[in-house]
């Protein structure tokens, strides 16, 4: 394998199928620092399929941690007057835009937790103005992985060090389908239409709600609206909509749950990376919607402090279906970056909901949040059992995997 060949490969695919970029569309980019290596390859890219502009910036994370060890709480927080026009001055130019992250998961170990949320909110609440206009002016948006060293370093020390940043290159090529030969634009498309497939068998069965079980103790109901859909042949886009993939790896189909809904408890399957910090074995309990225990031995202030970021940030805006058995989970890997670990198992999310609109029945309610923070809860024998709406129960998960 040229590895120079298939970077380049992949920098087509991020710019083609993942963000479609548009010709004279401007790009707006955050890239970690780490990874800045590839920013180049994957802005020509850009420019190759006619970007007017590709604007980079690039999230020092290395830097942010010296910040916050010196400076106030509230003002790690704040998004300043040059952050917030430097990302909408392009936006309202039409731009669209993509998250190139790299993992460095030592990098807050020795972090306290107060300084690693306050990092987190501000690094949050910068991509919020993104999400805004992903919302509102329906621009395509995209989240990738750029391999770096710290992060092969950490993940795959089944080899010797000199290998592993390639190796994490072939994997990451692997979990999103790019080999040398084929034809990548076409991979994608059967890929979606398969999983469009799958989303339209799911809400032909028209469920209201979802009973999640597991041996770890997970024991949740999640109701859903008649607008809750998982295919995407029931979804209604705009008129000026283009057509992206939002994530790259994906396996998931996913929806926006009935906001006062959730009842239960439910423990993560995987850890989740927040601040840079890893918060690993925890689960949350739900009364009619809202988190109202959190339970963790490490990690439980940031937690708690999490479902406080607003007065929505306690209850659920996403569902995610993801088989036990996907390519990820079988990797046999744990990559500690939410794009990449969401894509192993079923997973929900915290937050804000993944429609821009509410239910057309008033009596539903979809949430929205400032946040949107996605955490696993498959494991191999997770069963889900779905109520329709004349009642009858299906299964449709079973040891982990669909069963219908």
């Amino acid at each position: 394998m040229n590895l120079d060949n298939m970077k380049q490969k992949y920098a087509y695919t991020l710019a083609r199928v993942g963000l479609n970029v548009q010709p004279g569309q401007p790009v707006l980019v955050e890239a970690a620092i780490e990874g800045r290596d590839f920013v180049p390859i994957f802005a020509e890219e850009c420019y190759k399929l006619g970007a007017s502009n590709v604007i980079v910036h690039y999230l020092d994370l290395p830097a942010m941690k010296v910040n916050a060890r010196y400076r106030k709480d509230e003002d790690i927080r704040k998004i300043e007057d040059w952050e917030y026009l430097q990302c909408q001055k392009y936006l309202d130019e039409g731009a669209c835009y993509v998250r190139l992250e790299g993992v460095n998961p030592k990098l807050m170990e020795d972090c306290p937790e107060d300084q690693a949320n306050a990092i987190f909110a501000h690094v949050d609440a910068v991509r919020n103005i993104m999400r805004k206009a992903s919302r509102e002016k329906h621009c395509q948006w995209l989240i990738a992985m750029i391999p770096t060293k710290e992060w092969a370093d950490f993940i795959m020390t089944d080899y010797p060090e000199e290998e592993r940043l390639n190796e994490l290159w072939k994997l990451i090529l692997k979990l999103c389908y790019i080999d040398e030969d084929n034809d990548i634009v076409e991979t994608w498309a059967e890929k979606n239409r398969l999983k469009g497939e799958r989303g339209d068998r799911i809400d032909s069965y028209h469920f209201t709600k979802f009973h999640y079980t597991a041996s770890n103790g997970t024991d949740l109901t999640v109701e859903l609206t008649p607008d809750s859909k998982f295919g995407f042949g029931a979804r209604k886009l705009p008129a000026n909509y283009i057509r992206h993939n939002a994530n790259i790896p994906t396996e998931e189909i996913c929806t926006t749950p009935e906001k006062y809904g959730t009842n239960g408890v439910v423990y993560a399957s995987r850890p989740l990376v927040l601040g840079g910090k890893s918060v690993d074995n925890f689960g949350f309990r739900f009364e009619n919607g809202k988190v109202v225990e959190v339970i963790a031995n490490e990690g439980k202030e940031m937690l708690e402090a999490l479902v406080k970021m607003d007065e929505n940030a306690g209850y659920l805006g996403e569902a995610a279906l993801v088989e036990y058995h996907s390519p990820i989970s079988m990797s046999g890997r744990v990559y500690y970056t939410t794009l990449i670990d969401e894509n192993a198992s079923c997973h929900l999310a915290l937050g804000r909901g993944l429609s821009g609109r509410q239910p057309e029945d008033p009596k539903y309610t979809f949430n929205d949040s400032i946040i949107h923070i996605d955490f696993m809860i498959g494991t191999s024998d997770m069963h889900i059992v779905g109520t329709t709406e004349d009642g009858r129960e299906v299964v449709i998960f079973d040891n982990g995997d669909f069963a219908i």
